[in-house]
């Protein structure tokens, strides 16, 4: 499946029923499209089976409610979209994309109690979201930009509007030639990619950001579970930027990336060692079980 994303055949669940993908359309004066008012998820589906399906149902609802915009669905009828569009589409291997919005209704100012939640299910072939990255290892810039405080937006949402400085950053990192971009956090810490979590390694223990500001993601806890079982260490804690120099290996997660590793974050590099193979072998197998 190729080409634009608004021209391609197949079917979208969209506000309960599924339409033709062409035709799953929104107005122009979509509240969510002038303020961002949207909430959303992404999620990987192998052999027929969503990796993590309900934990991300539910963390889309929570999201939604942090926005102060609930959505007038339950997890069961989120988890029942999702299968219902693969199977429409006949996919078993699929990309799969929960979005909810606050949609054209009374309200275009700020405030917009009055329009619909909206919400939609869509599904796509997608590969390695770091193409060979995810076997060479990444290449990442720094961002000028930087995750901002709790205090000045929902951080623990998975919200739209979260994403602008993120793509900001990932077009200036693939304009030199990288991968993608790391943040440090308003107070200088090290935070995270633009859509992924990170891992450091030294001296055989791990170190991640401690996820104060920025989102705790699911592959994230996965796989914090699998080096606990492995036992090994884990420290999540505040991370200097200095203190990458010290690192040796380095790895990034998230539902697309799912575990990348790292081999240059602007003049530090790292190893792809036994530690970041490892998981990453063994992610590609769990979510395939």
């Amino acid at each position: 499946m190729s080409g634009a994303y608004d021209d391609r055949d197949g079917k979208i669940w969209l506000d309960g029923k599924l339409v033709e993908w062409r035709d799953a359309n929104v107005h122009i004066l979509t509240h969510g499209l002038h303020y961002a008012s949207s909430v959303f998820e992404g999620e990987r589906c192998y052999n027929g089976k969503i990796f993590k399906s309900r934990e991300h149902s539910e963390r889309l609802l929570r999201s939604g409610e942090m926005l102060d915009m609930p959505i007038p669905y339950t997890v069961d009828e989120i988890e029942k979209a999702k299968y219902d569009v693969l199977e429409a589409n006949g996919w078993t291997d699929a990309y799969v994309r929960a979005v909810a919005w606050r949609g054209a209704g009374e309200d275009m100012g700020v405030a917009s109690a009055r329009n619909p939640v909206r919400m939609a299910v869509a599904a796509w072939e997608w590969g390695a979201y770091y193409g060979d990255a995810k076997m060479e290892g990444a290449k990442l810039d720094i961002s000028k930009w930087k995750r901002p405080s709790p205090e000045t937006i929902p951080t623990a949402a998975k919200a739209a509007g979260l994403y602008m400085i993120c793509t900001m950053s990932k077009h200036a990192a693939e304009a030199k030639g990288c991968s993608d971009a790391l943040f440090m956090d308003y107070r200088g810490y090290v935070a995270e990619a633009t859509g992924a979590n990170i891992f450091f390694v030294k001296d055989g223990e791990v170190h991640t950001p401690l996820p104060d500001c920025i989102l705790n993601g699911i592959t994230r806890q996965t796989v914090i579970g699998m080096l606990t079982d492995r036992q090994i260490k884990v420290h999540e804690r505040h991370i200097m930027p200095e203190e990458l120099e010290g690192f040796e290996q380095c790895w990034l997660t998230g539902t697309a990336a799912e575990v990348t590793p790292v081999r240059q974050i602007g003049d530090w590099h790292f190893e792809v060692g036994d530690i970041t193979r490892d998981m990453a072998e063994s992610y590609e197998k769990l979510v395939r079980e």
